[in-house]
């Protein structure tokens, strides 16, 4: 099993979106009708890897159709601007 890619991530808010995704790993959680990217850091500072690679590295929502053993099983998820994972599907 390979981990999955963020392809985007519009949350111009958050440490970790410098040009894209510089979280070595994320972890998408959230409750309700919405999964959200947990690694959400609202600082004003940029931080993380120097490139934009950053990749799911667990998922908390197990009724999403991608989560499988907690691991993303997509083939790369985007992030909204509201943090929210726009990849998720429930069963």
């Amino acid at each position: 099993m390979s981990t999955t890619a963020i392809k985007s991530c519009s949350t111009t808010t958050c440490s970790f979106n410098n040009g894209g995704c510089t979280a070595f790993a994320i972890t998408v959680g959230g409750t309700g009708e919405k999964a959200s990217c947990t690694t959400f850091v609202a600082l004003d500072a940029r931080a993380g890897l120097s490139s934009a690679s950053g990749q799911v590295g667990a998922c908390k929502r197990l009724e999403c159709v991608h989560n499988t053993d907690l691991l993303c099983t997509a083939g790369e998820i985007a992030i909204a601007d509201d943090a929210e994972c726009l990849s998720y599907e429930a069963r």
